[in-house]
């Protein structure tokens, strides 16, 4: 493993999809880690959107960059999109696994060219860091424990309120954990003017207007964590001009999602024993919560001046890392609302139908209340048909880890793990 590599929870799901596919796309947003994770297991390496050769060679004889030492690694490989199917037929000449390695940090346009690859390439997602990846969270309780119903128990992280709010500013960059902290607020707000200014342009192919894609910006971030409307976004993004037309709203938000910038968390669709509805709308998450602080210039000290705002980037945070828990058993992340009133703000769901329902709580003051939600909105879910649930939790940021009385695990922030 390379000097100065951080391991990661993907690097076992990377050897695991390497050994059952002919080729694996790491797909994430851009500066979460994608390159240095391949290179782990990488005899060589393509830098395509910086190796101007191997692009013009691709267009004469695709064999020349695609010869070479396996696994190859073809880093940004969406900026031609064409090495698509010709990676899919030196994988069928190859008729073996593990042979190459395809990074991007955008999906591309759709291709009706582009073969699907199904049979031939393995789809891993990478984030930015959980704290305890980052190695902010110790990792004391298990998700996958959890699962089982193991006992819960683990000291105070001791991670205090004002840490939160650092760690929701600072992010889960790999290149921005040693830097100071105003450096790494600095780089967050850099990245969406990047973000606004070149890659939105570049996604695919269309023009869109920076300023407007500002103010969406700011609306997100106002909004994160909430399953704020698409009108509500093309009025607030607006403001004193009008509304937004909603169609270029619409278009904004799947230009960042396909930029793998926003990463939308879907509603879940259990069978009730009342007759509530379901809610069906996601809630709306920037990929790593520093990305909402810096669409609105924040920092720790204005986080810590206005704690609602910090419960919503608190939650978002808790959300990033148990996607990147959850990813590593085959689960998903899902939220939970009825028109009865009955929320849940997170419910992880395996492959094999286990589940588990979490609600988030920036203040161990609230973890009355929280759990009380759970039993209720456990009353609400037909377990005969979707199953009991493996676990109820309240994580919360700061406090000792504990089964309640009730059953209800309370699970600190900074020791949740793998």
């Amino acid at each position: 493993m390379a000097s100065g590599y951080r391991p990661r929870i993907a690097d076992a799901e990377l050897r695991a999809c390497l050994g059952s596919a002919g080729a694996v796309v790491i797909e994430g947003p851009k500066a979460c880690g994608k390159t240095r994770l391949a290179q782990q297991l990488a005899a060589s390496t393509v830098l395509l959107d910086v190796d101007t050769a191997a692009r013009q060679a691709l267009a004469v004889d695709p064999a020349l960059v695609l010869a070479g030492p396996r696994p190859r690694l073809l880093d940004e490989w969406q900026v031609e999109p064409a090495l698509w199917n010709q990676v899919r037929r030196a994988v069928d000449a190859a008729e073996a696994p593990g042979q190459f390695l395809l990074t991007g940090s955008a999906v591309p346009a759709d291709d009706a060219d582009r073969h699907t690859g199904a049979g031939r390439f393995s789809f891993l997602r990478l984030r930015p860091m959980s704290l305890v990846e980052s190695g902010a969270g110790q990792g004391g309780v298990s998700l996958a424990a959890l699962l089982e119903g193991e006992p819960v128990s683990c000291t105070d992280p001791g991670l205090a309120v004002a840490d939160l709010a650092e760690l929701v500013c600072r992010g889960g960059w790999p290149a921005q954990l040693e830097r100071p902290l105003a450096a790494a607020c600095r780089a967050a707000r850099d990245y969406l003017e990047q973000v606004r200014q070149v890659d939105v342009q570049r996604v695919d192919g269309r023009r869109r207007d920076p300023q407007r894609l500002g103010a969406l910006l700011r609306s997100l971030g106002r909004n994160v964590a909430t399953e704020v409307k698409l009108s509500t976004l093309a009025a607030d993004a607006g403001g004193v001009d009008g509304p937004l037309d909603p169609r270029t709203v619409a278009d904004h938000l799947q230009a960042l999602e396909r930029l793998m910038v926003l990463e939308n968390q879907p509603a879940w669709r259990p069978h009730l024993r009342s007759k509530a509805a379901l809610r069906q709308a996601p809630r709306r998450h920037f990929c790593d919560p520093s990305l909402a602080v810096a669409a609105l210039g924040g920092s720790p000290d204005r986080l810590l001046n206005d704690l609602e705002w910090l419960g919503f980037l608190f939650e978002s945070l808790v959300i990033r890392d148990l996607r990147v828990l959850a990813q590593a058993l085959e689960g998903e992340v899902f939220h939970y609302r009825d028109d009865y009133g009955v929320e849940v703000d997170a419910i992880v769901q395996l492959r094999d139908g286990r589940w588990g329902a979490i609600e988030i709580k920036l203040g161990p003051g609230q973890v009355e209340a929280a759990a009380a939600g759970l039993l209720r909105f456990r009353q609400q879910i037909d377990c005969r048909r979707t199953g009991e649930p493996a676990f109820l939790a309240v994580v919360c940021g700061s406090g000792y880890g504990y089964r309640r009385a009730d059953g209800i695990a309370v699970v600190p922030v900074g020791a949740l793990g793998p």
